[in-house]
């Protein structure tokens, strides 16, 4: 199969990378292992889309403060300068997304971090009434063919420039060559026990370009959300309830962000979710009260959410940090370009430099719009070129049962002991260990067999080790990479 451009993936920057791709006169292939748009990163978005307004410098401010001032300044420059143009040609003119509004005009949100009202939603639940038009959208352009429940298992190189890769579909594989290739591939929350993510975001496009020699950054940052209501089934509380007014309490009622930050609640993601982790465990228990507005009428959704789990939230939601957003990932430039020939990356699977080490809430959805539209225009023009590409061995008899998933669980449990929230170089050290350990056992499979599901535990597998040794390699503390004195125990 020949294709003008692969985007992988179909959240918000894989679907505005096709966008501007077929914008552009290119045929797209979108390749997505998902088969409904809810499992996609994207559709879980909750607190919105932030935008300039009129304050592009205290935008920009904002984002660097709560990065640590790690965030590299010309990338937050092309975030910042190009996201009203972004914002309003597609999510206004192309999807005519309805974002709330109020009789003065949009209802702008605040959220962590944020020094003024500046983000977009609709209700709690922004992400999906972004992402449901726009793959409605790409479905009627005759240039973009979405295909459903696909997954890409490993890039096609030669001398140093990727030609497409190897897609799965119902237990089928074949090379797709294309005239470049943009992941798009989410995050990586099937890397933890408790994350945000849909269980689908096992770092594939990461693992696919770090084994084809793409060069990468940053990878130790893993930044938790503070406020994910635990349980059976747990949900992420937008942080723009605390931008309402919504405090954090202890087990004891006591309210402790103030002692933590002079921001308190709406300090950055990183500190408060730390002090909330640090509270839980000294108390007990940590609640979200929201009882200085009316819950239920100004977040609908969230109110729905929690009836639906028997949360009580007039006695406060209980929360607890949960895995959230790489801020690491492909290193890419200001149009989405990986160190390799013909490969971009867009949206979390790639590192911009916009977040450095702590990502300033609502951000995302903005970097995955405005880096797609750059990365797809940039990919058009190039004419697939199909090569001798050598065959994925699938001879061995199939995994035993349950191999993956004891796998992925052993490797989640290391992760969440080790490489989590906060770390010590000797457990980093240590998890380094079992990592590649687990990493070799893998490979020893997936050399003789090909499937979607031990691919995925390769991405994961490849992906963990990356983060636990550019963890165990940085020495300093700073955002979401936190060093501890503390010791933890073993998970080995």
């Amino acid at each position: 199969m020949k294709t003008d451009v692969l985007v992988v993936g179909s959240g918000i920057a894989g679907c505005a990378a096709a966008l501007a791709a077929a914008r552009e006169g290119a045929r797209v292939t979108l390749a997505t292992k998902a088969t409904e748009p809810e499992h996609a990163s994207s559709w879980w978005a909750q607190g919105g889309i932030a935008v300039t307004r009129d304050d592009p410098d205290s935008f920009k401010q904002d984002i660097l403060s709560a990065s640590d001032d790690t965030a590299d300044p010309d990338a937050v420059d092309v975030l910042v300068e190009n996201a009203r143009t972004a914002v309003e040609s597609v999510l206004f003119e192309t999807l005519d997304v309805s974002f709330d509004a109020d009789d003065a005009g949009y209802d702008y949100g605040r959220e962590a971090a944020h020094s003024t009202r500046r983000i977009l939603h609709v209700d709690a639940s922004t992400g999906r009434h972004i992402l449901g038009p726009f793959l409605s959208h790409l479905a009627e352009l005759p240039s973009v063919e979405i295909r459903q429940d696909t997954a890409a298992l490993e890039l096609i190189t030669h001398e140093g420039r990727v030609h497409g890769a190897y897609l799965e579909s119902d237990g089928e594989i074949e090379p797709t060559f294309a005239g470049s290739t943009v992941l798009a591939t989410g995050g990586v929350g099937a890397l933890y026990p408790q994350s945000t993510n849909p269980d689908g975001s096992t770092g594939d496009g990461i693992a696919m370009a770090a084994l084809a020699g793409a060069e990468l950054q940053d990878m130790e940052y893993v930044q938790f959300h503070p406020t994910v209501c635990v349980g059976e089934d747990p949900f992420l509380v937008s942080e723009a309830v605390r931008g309402d007014g919504a405090v954090l309490r202890n087990n004891d009622g006591e309210r402790f962000m103030p002692d933590c930050h002079p921001d308190a609640e709406l300090a950055p993601r990183d500190v408060v979710a730390r002090a909330v982790a640090r509270e839980r465990d000294r108390t007990g228990k940590v609640t979200l009260d929201v009882s200085p507005f009316d819950f239920a009428t100004v977040f609908p959704d969230l109110a729905q959410m929690c009836e639906s789990r028997g949360v009580d939230w007039d006695a406060g939601i209980p929360v607890a940090p949960a895995e959230h957003f790489l801020c690491g990932g492909i290193a890419v430039d200001s149009e989405g370009r990986a160190s390799l020939d013909r490969l971009f990356a867009v949206g979390e699977c790639s590192h911009t430099g916009v977040h450095g080490a702590n990502r300033l809430a609502s951000t995302s959805l903005l970097e995955g719009l405005v880096w797609g539209l750059r990365a797809g225009g940039a990919a058009a023009g190039f004419d697939p070129q199909p090569i001798e590409a050598p065959e994925l061995l699938d001879r061995d008899p199939a995994l035993p049962a349950r191999f993956a998933e004891e796998k992925s669980v052993r490797l989640r449990r290391v992760m969440d002991e080790h490489v989590g929230l906060e770390r010590t170089p000797e457990e980093l050290k240590r998890a380094t260990g079992v990592l590649r350990r687990l990493k070799g056992e893998v490979d020893a499979y997936i050399r003789t067999r090909t499937s979607r599901e031990l691919y995925e535990l390769r991405g994961q597998s490849v992906t963990a080790l990356l983060i636990a040794r550019a963890a165990a390699e940085n020495p300093t503390s700073s955002g979401c990479h936190y060093l501890s004195e503390e010791q933890t125990p073993h998970a080995d």
